[in-house]
């Protein structure tokens, strides 16, 4: 990967890693709530479980292959 795809995934890792906290929060502050909205709570979760998969995926390609 040259350098400058590793830049971009690098920002990209950044963009996601804020969204995932900040979904996190929300989540939070919806748990918190008196009337919690148990639908939204679950499509938040499902949220922010794929961006948890993305953020694995961008790790993955930004960790170089070693040869033990």
């Amino acid at each position: 990967m040259s350098f400058n795809g590793d830049e971009s995934l690098r920002a990209r890792l950044l963009e996601l890693s804020e969204e995932h906290r900040d979904l996190d929060a929300a989540i939070d502050a919806l748990i918190d709530a008196r009337i919690q909205d148990q639908l939204k709570i679950a499509r938040l979760k499902k949220r922010k479980l794929a961006l948890k998969d993305q953020i694995h995926q961008i790790e993955i390609q930004l960790t170089p292959d070693i040869i033990a």
